[in-house]
């Protein structure tokens, strides 16, 4: 096994990014979980401006921000799979459109699942502005990146976990809505790199359930 080390929590979205770019790659590493309530001090001393994961540890260095590592896990190991392209205008495309899911779809997900009433509903309905706005640039292309997956794919695959927990949290149907998205995540879910970095969607809701819970007795407190 190579040194290289991934401080993650199994439901966040930044952290299956990275494992998704580490198994395209084909790079042996080690996970060490980490309690977000109690961090460890590894995670403390190696993201200490923002003390978040995902961080990748490699040869002892840290690298933070999950698509900063993404791109790193692409500079350093270049082969089987180029996921930054290598033209200058499609590589400042995917960068544009990886920045555009990275400020929009976690936040504007998180009130779907989490809050309530008219701040819910207005949530929906920009979350599935987004998400049309994105199946408009997916087109008709196999992935993102054309025949092989890119980082707006490993950007935005991660968020189909929450599908089902958007679906009814918001008694919404994002496969009426967005069906072209929802088929291109499906592609990508037959990729090995991408099924296993994703946990199961029924246990993603379930526990982003708990965390609602958790929100809501904290405003009634």
């Amino acid at each position: 096994m190579e040194d290289v080390i991934l401080l993650d929590y199994w439901s966040s979205p930044f952290g299956m990014r990275v494992r998704i770019a580490l198994a395209e790659k084909g790079v042996d590493y080690e996970v060490r979980e980490e309690n977000l309530n109690n961090k460890s001090p590894l995670l403390l001393k190696m993201n200490p401006v923002h003390k978040q994961i995902p961080v990748l540890i490699h040869e002892g260095r840290p690298v933070c921000e999950s698509m900063v590592i993404v791109q790193y896990i692409d500079e350093v190991w270049k082969d089987p799979t180029q996921l930054v392209p290598s033209d200058p205008y499609e590589r400042a495309n995917a960068r544009f459109w990886a920045d555009y899911i990275d400020k929009k779809i976690y936040n504007i997900g998180k009130l779907v699942w989490i809050s309530q009433g008219e701040e819910q509903e207005a949530a929906k309905r920009e979350l599935l502005e987004c998400f049309k706005m994105l199946e408009n640039e997916l087109g008709e292309r196999k992935y993102f990146g054309g025949e092989s997956l890119n980082i707006v794919d490993v950007a935005l695959m991660p968020f189909y976990s929450w599908f089902y927990a958007l679906d009814t949290c918001g008694n919404m149907s994002i496969v009426a809505e967005c069906p072209h998205l929802v088929a291109w995540a499906k592609r990508c879910m037959l990729r090995e790199s991408v099924a296993k970095a994703l946990p199961d969607q029924y246990k993603v809701y379930v526990h982003l359930l708990e965390l609602r819970k958790q929100h809501l007795s904290q405003l009634n407190a």
